[in-house]
């Protein structure tokens, strides 16, 4: 059973926003779109650049470097050059805390 860490409160990822999350040796990337949260890792994994802070479109984030797409639902590959997918995590909402799977799960 996947252990779980708070990471942000609801207010500090209003809908449409991202927020930053660094652990250890991971760094994720937690979006709220429309009050539904997501975690991917912050890793193209095209060239191991970071993703996070690219254009996020629909429920696709494209890489910044050489324009890598993933779905941040799931991490799947939308278009190349990337060809394997992105890490996801699960998240959790009680109450006003966002919790995403503890990084020793990782």
């Amino acid at each position: 059973m996947a252990e779980f860490v708070k990471v942000a409160k609801i207010s500090e990822v209003p809908p449409g926003t991202r927020k930053l999350v660094d652990f250890e040796e991971v760094t994720v990337a937690i979006f709220n779109l429309d009050g539904q949260f997501y975690c991917i890792e912050d890793v193209c994994t095209h060239d191991g650049g970071p993703v996070a802070e690219g254009e996020l479109v629909g429920f696709s984030i494209e890489c910044p470097r050489h324009g890598a797409l993933f779905d941040i639902r799931d991490g799947a590959v939308l278009s190349m050059p990337a060809v394997t997918p992105v890490p996801t995590y699960e998240v959790k909402v009680e109450g006003d805390d966002i919790f995403v799977e503890s990084p020793d799960e990782w």
